[in-house]
Order: C-alpha cells, then sequence, then structure tokens
C-alpha cells in the first residue's frame, strides 16, 4: 500500500516537473520572439513613411522606394498559389482518395517527404535551368513564381492529406450508404472537412514564398522597376522584399539608410500577417458554407 503512494507521489512530481519545463521552455522561446520582432519594429518603423511604400528608388534623385518589391511579392504569392493550390490539393485526393494503397504510393509519400527537405537553392538551381534557359523565360517573375510553386507544392500535398485522412470514418460510410458518387463525396464531405488542413498549407506556403530569396535570385533576378502593363510584368525581371533585404546588406542602393532593411523586414511582417489573416478569413467563411 505504501508502495503504491509513493509511486503516486513521485508521479506527480514528475508531472509538475515536466509542466514546469515546459512552461519555461514556452517562456523562453516566446521572449526570444516577441524580442526579435520588437527589435525590428523599432529599428525600422521610424523608416517607414508614405514615400518610401508609394516610390520606386531613384539614382538621379538618391531616393530610396519599395513599391515595385511589395507589387513583385504580391505578383509571385498569387501566381504560385494559382499553380500549386489545384495541384497540390489534387494531387492529395488521388493518393488518399483514388490511388489503391501500396509501395507505389508509400514511394510517392516517400518522395514527397524528401522534396520539402530539399533546400532553397538547390530548386533555384532547377528553375533557372528548366524555366530561365530551356523554357527561355529569362530573368521573370513567371519563372520565379513557377520555382516557388515547385518548392511548396510537398508541403500542400502532404498538408492536405494528413487533413483529409483525418476526417471521420463515418462521414464516409453514411455517404457511401446513401449511394453517392465519389466526386459528389469529395464535394460535398472531404473538401468542407478539410478547409482548415488547406487552410494551413496556404498559410505555410505565403510563409515560405515571401521570405524566399536564393531561389528567386536565379530565376526573378534583381529588377526594382515600376510595372508598365499589369499583365506584361510577369514576364518581366523582378525583385521581391526579400530579394531587395540581400541586396541592401551586397550593394547599397540610392538613398538607403542603416534603418531601411529594418524597414524592409517590418514590412514583410505585415504582409505575411495581412495574407494570413485574409486567408484564415475566407477559409472561415468557406467552412460555414460548408
Amino acid at each position: 500500500m505504501s508502495s503504491g503512494i509513493t509511486k503516486k507521489k513521485l508521479f506527480r512530481k514528475e508531472v509538475i516537473l515536466l509542466n514546469t519545463l515546459c512552461a519555461i521552455a514556452t517562456m523562453i522561446a516566446f521572449t526570444i520572439l516577441v524580442g526579435i520582432i520588437s527589435y525590428i519594429l523599432v529599428k525600422g518603423f521610424p523608416a517607414i513613411n508614405w514615400k518610401f511604400l508609394t516610390t520606386a528608388p531613384s539614382f538621379l534623385e538618391q531616393t530610396y522606394g519599395i513599391l515595385p518589391m511589395i507589387i513583385n511579392t504580391i505578383y509571385m504569392v498569387v501566381i504560385s498559389l494559382l499553380i500549386v493550390l489545384p495541384v497540390g490539393i489534387g494531387g492529395a485526393l488521388y493518393l488518399t482518395e483514388y490511388s489503391a494503397q501500396g509501395r507505389f504510393v508509400n514511394l510517392i509519400r516517400f518522395t514527397i517527404e524528401i522534396l520539402a527537405g530539399i533546400p532553397s537553392i538547390v530548386y533555384g538551381l532547377f528553375g533557372a535551368l528548366f524555366f530561365v534557359t530551356f523554357f527561355n523565360m529569362g530573368y521573370s517573375i513567371l519563372a520565379g513564381s513557377f520555382t516557388l510553386a515547385i518548392m511548396t507544392l510537398p508541403v500542400v500535398i502532404r498538408t492536405t492529406e494528413v487533413s483529409i485522412l483525418s476526417i471521420d470514418l463515418t462521414y464516409r460510410e453514411a455517404a457511401i450508404s446513401m449511394g453517392v458518387s465519389k466526386l459528389y463525396l469529395i464535394r460535398t464531405i472531404i473538401l468542407p472537412c478539410s478547409i482548415p488542413g488547406i487552410i494551413t498549407a496556404i498559410i505555410l506556403s505565403i510563409g515560405r514564398m515571401v521570405g524566399e530569396s536564393a531561389a528567386l535570385l536565379s530565376t526573378s533576378g534583381t529588377a526594382y522597376d515600376m510595372p508598365n502593363s499589369f499583365l506584361n510584368h510577369v514576364n518581366e525581371s523582378g525583385a521581391t522584399l526579400t530579394v531587395q533585404l540581400y541586396q541592401c546588406f551586397t550593394e547599397k542602393p540610392p538613398g538607403m539608410t542603416d534603418e531601411t532593411p529594418f524597414a524592409i523586414a517590418a514590412i514583410l511582417m505585415v504582409i505575411v500577417l495581412t495574407l494570413n489573416f485574409l486567408t484564415s478569413l475566407i477559409g472561415t467563411s468557406f467552412k460555414k458554407k460548408g
């Protein structure tokens, strides 16, 4: 009897110790994160003004603005998502709903996980050889968008697949017992129930797209001219905010100050948070309709 009480006391002490260590680790991580964000915002916000946000860098006037880079970043994200979402969600549906489970499907899943861990510079090299050279796209936003789409495709497929596999089997069984078609099952049950996972995939993809620079240096180029045409701009070279942030440390653009890199980093955080908020809002709307 006494040994049982002693074991319970030891177990409680272990649980308390584990909870305490987890709380300390969480507070350390949170403090570091808040410290980094606060430092960037404090250093960057004084350099942000209307002219900084609405003009392009000018050698003649010796002024610096980031409007072309903001436009290029939005172009990259939108085009890449338009490419990767249909392919990624379709691939996840095939792996879970249509394919016969076996060695071949397991090989596909293993390959997807490997592709998700490949360094971005390797994707940049592939994009430079395949899109820029072989397809003769040159350094362009379209070549960079295709490269980003390939980079984020494994994340979209894997995250969506996990979300689909987590759906309660009773939903499927009830639908099948009613004699509905596979397409109707996917449209009315599988996809609406997978919305949270799809939103997670989109948010992760946006974060990687906006924060990418290595792959874009060799595919989209480093130009920061204002677009002359809405449609033709995709065929032109264009630097994103992260590429321009890298250039701030390698070659100092005209009119740039020591606070400019921090200002660009602050704008990047605002863009990512805004896109994530809009994505969650749209996903919540679709979920309510479903």
